[in-house]
């Protein structure tokens, strides 16, 4: 007889996997024990060393389906004569380094019990088990056990904790595990607090049938939700909300029901029915009935499925698609505590249906798109956090990666692990920097990381920056927005590889002060060096010209007429709208009164989108950008073309980007559909990526690009960049793990401050 100790690290707790070894060793007839402690799972087995192979094969061929398996270390130890297989209480001393497993929609056994009148819990809006239900949201510590979650304040029943006991129940050491006995109820409230009699689910559902707004209580916080079909109330939604036209998300009952709204392939359809249930952005149907304000001039449309008990017992009741936007005021963080919720809220939503387990942590919806047959993140958040990314490399010191202003994450690093926090939102108000806070202090906690090195951005102003400068006894280290950028590509991508790097996004503060976003970088993980950039135009207004695009459009239209604008539809339709605030424009902008440089492709698009006629405002970022994308004729093959001046002496290459302004001006003077000016621009754009690394490419021998910057969610740019690259002989890197938008920051930030780590 042999003995071993078997140490297993990864998401292996709260996911079934001490049941599962438990069942594995009593049916090899090994004696033993398994149990989690701070590191992980660990077993002592002792039997026939044929039967101790096939256990330890077993830990990662046939792990339960929510762990994932890391890293299983065996060592052989003294046999003790131990014949029977049990199942040790949770160590609590010690280092703690086990990984916490995201909530996971709700499983099909649990539905199947939900759904049968015969068992106890039929209609139970919190049912799970092992293989489902709430997890990173409701852990307050680690060890992962009842009493270290907010499921601590429900004593299990008779009946539950058999189950709970029982090493070959499904519910065996399940946390949340409990019935209608013992667990959670709902109940349906008014705004001002008042109970409503009968049935919660039913009572809201006929609340939504007649037009109402009902906050209801979910995973990581509160959704919004009204009839998707119903105008008025999808209306009145965004004007309480103050959400003016940014497209909201929708629940549908089934994939039957997102097929009947939106063209739905087969790798789509995996990402609905993925564990992690995201928000997944598909291309809607003509005449697909919902209501016209729920995606204004928009081709897609947002969808997921349910996956909560209640989410199903509420579809069962309302099957129609509802809006499930998250519950809160534009720019504030999602309300999750119900004191919070129904202050924040009551002016919002006509009743709350809402229950008595408590949420830990926030967490958002995530939301993908298919991309080239694989996933585009747009937000990683809830199914995805806190799951760390696995890097090829080990990390030296402990970091913290304070991510950017808008759409922040934050990263915490040790060992291999880069955890990437939750969707903490835009860091522009006190309750967001509140919760970016309380975030950075909860997953210190949870992964043991002690910060020794912190990383921030170069701009000064951003409230992640100052976090990080009032940081006591660690070392600071500032990482280049783009950089940063290009850094979280090739974490993300698993490289260190020097690659040209093109990041093209709204703005970020570049070394030399200015506002960069439209780069093309030779970089690895460690530096990086400005290659070549989209010539600088003033930005009129500064903040004002992110939300006016048209002043960006009279910005372009400068740099390429001068003083001397041509006599043509755009300039005069320009003229129109603005009046005399165009001509006052124009002057601060070449006096440099409160008109910053950028070289931002966001900004390049703001310009050709609003002389193309698409939007002269916006009221969310990037919004007329998108809108033109929407325009775009995907047939179309024409382009548009822009001077590339070669670098001198050392400086970077110069893309003239008023030259594709001007021809957008030109082509709409001429009558040219916006369909085919948007394509013919996008088009162009691409070429001119593909010809400057193929330039780039000349003196830094590097056959390899990396994509990044939010500006890459835009997929038809981002298809033609990848086609034309790939047909110039490039190998194409983009993201798949985080996203190529801002949110992949501070994973950037932690690869770059690592990697320096490791070389200097």
């Amino acid at each position: 007889m042999t003995r071993i100790r078997v140490r297993v690290q990864g998401v292996v707790q709260g996911v079934g996997f001490r049941p599962f070894v438990y069942g594995l060793a009593c049916r090899l007839r090994l004696g033993g024990f398994v149990g989690n402690d701070g590191l992980g799972v660990l077993i002592e087995a002792e039997g026939e060393p044929a039967a101790l192979d096939r256990l330890v094969e077993a830990l990662t061929g046939q792990a339960p389906p929510l762990a994932r398996v890391e890293q299983v270390r065996v060592e052989p130890i003294a046999a003790v004569g131990q014949t029977g297989f049990s199942i040790s209480a949770s160590g609590t001393s010690g280092p703690r380094t086990v990984l916490v497993a995201p909530d996971t929609a709700t499983c099909a056994d649990c539905l199947a019990e939900m759904a049968d009148p015969a068992d106890r819990r039929h209609g139970y809006a919190f049912t799970n088990c092992t293989n489902c239900g709430p997890r990173f949201t409701i852990v307050r510590e680690l060890p992962y056990d009842r009493p270290g979650t907010t499921m601590a304040a429900f004593t299990l029943c008779e009946r539950c904790d058999r189950e709970y006991a029982d090493p070959l129940d499904r519910r065996f050491h399940a946390q949340p595990v409990c019935c209608p006995d013992c667990g959670p109820r709902l109940e349906l409230r008014t705004a001002d607090g008042s109970v409503l009699p009968g049935d919660p689910v039913a009572r809201a559902a006929g609340l939504l049938a007649d037009g109402s707004i009902v906050a209801i209580k979910g995973l990581g916080g509160y959704h919004l939700a009204v009839a998707a079909g119903n105008e008025n109330a999808v209306r009145a939604l965004r004007q309480r909300k103050h959400r003016e036209e940014r497209p909201l998300a929708l629940m549908v009952a089934d994939l039957e029901a997102a097929r009947r709204l939106c063209e739905v392939d087969g790798v789509e359809e995996e990402f609905l029915l993925d564990p992690a249930r995201p928000i997944v952005v598909l291309e809607r149907r003509p005449g697909a009935e919902v209501a016209a304000s729920v995606a204004p001039r928009q081709r897609s449309l947002g969808i997921m499925l349910p996956y909560t008990p209640l989410h199903h017992l509420l579809a069962a009741a309302h099957p129609g698609p509802l809006v499930m936007t998250s519950g809160n005021l534009s720019d504030e963080p999602i309300a999750h505590r119900d004191d919070d919720a129904f202050k924040r809220l009551s002016g919002v939503a006509d009743a709350f249906l809402t229950h008595d387990r408590e949420i830990h942590t926030r967490v958002d919806d995530s939301v993908l798109r298919a991309d080239r047959g694989g996933p585009l993140p747009i937000r990683r958040s809830r199914g995805f956090a806190p799951a760390p990314l696995t890097l090829p490399w080990e990390f030296p010191r402990h970091v913290l990666a304070c991510g950017p202003e808008l759409k922040n994450t934050f990263c915490l690093a040790r060992d291999r692990h880069a955890f990437v926090s939750h969707h903490i939102g835009d860091l522009e108000n006190h309750e967001t920097l509140q919760s970016f806070t309380e975030g950075v202090e909860h997953f210190s906690r949870l992964f043991s990381v002690t910060p020794q090195v912190v990383v921030h951005d170069l701009h000064p102003e951003y409230l992640s920056t100052k976090y990080a400068l009032d940081y006591a006894d660690v070392e600071l280290v500032a990482v280049q927005h783009h950089h940063a950028h290009i850094a979280s590509c090739l974490a993300d991508n698993g490289t260190d590889e020097p690659v040209i790097g093109v990041a093209f996004d709204g703005l970020g503060m570049g070394e030399d002060g200015t506002l960069w976003g439209g780069e093309f970088l030779v970089a690895d993980l460690v530096d990086f060096t400005r290659a070549g950039h989209l010539a600088a135009v003033p930005m009129p207004g500064g903040a004002s010209a992110v939300r006016e695009p048209w002043r960006m459009g009279a910005a372009y239209l400068d740099a390429a007429y001068g003083t001397e604008w041509p006599d043509i539809a755009p300039v005069r339709d320009l003229l129109a709208r603005q009046g005399g605030r165009l001509e006052q424009v124009v002057a601060a902008a070449r006096a440099g009164l409160n008109a910053p440089r950028t070289s931002s492709a966001g900004r390049l698009f703001d310009a050709a989108a609003a002389l193309a006629g698409v939007r002269d405002t916006v009221s969310y970022e990037g919004q007329a950008a998108i809108e033109f994308e929407q325009l775009a004729d995907r047939s179309e093959p024409g382009c548009y073309v822009a001077r590339v001046e070669p670098g001198t002496s050392g400086s970077p290459l110069v893309v003239h980007g008023s030259d594709l302004v001007d021809a957008v001006a030109a082509e709409v003077h001429a009558g040219v559909a916006t369909p085919l000016v948007s394509a013919r621009f996008h088009n162009g754009l691409a070429a001119i990526v593909t010809e400057v690394c193929e330039l780039i490419r000349r003196d830094a021998r590097l056959d390899t690009v990396a994509l990044s910057g939010g500006v890459f969610q835009n997929t038809v740019l981002a298809e033609r960049c990848v086609s034309g690259l790939e047909a110039a002989g490039f190998g194409v890197l983009t993201h798949r793990r985080v996203p190529p938008n801002d949110g992949g920051i501070s994973l950037g930030q932690a690869a770059v401050c690592g990697a320096r780590d490791r070389r200097w």
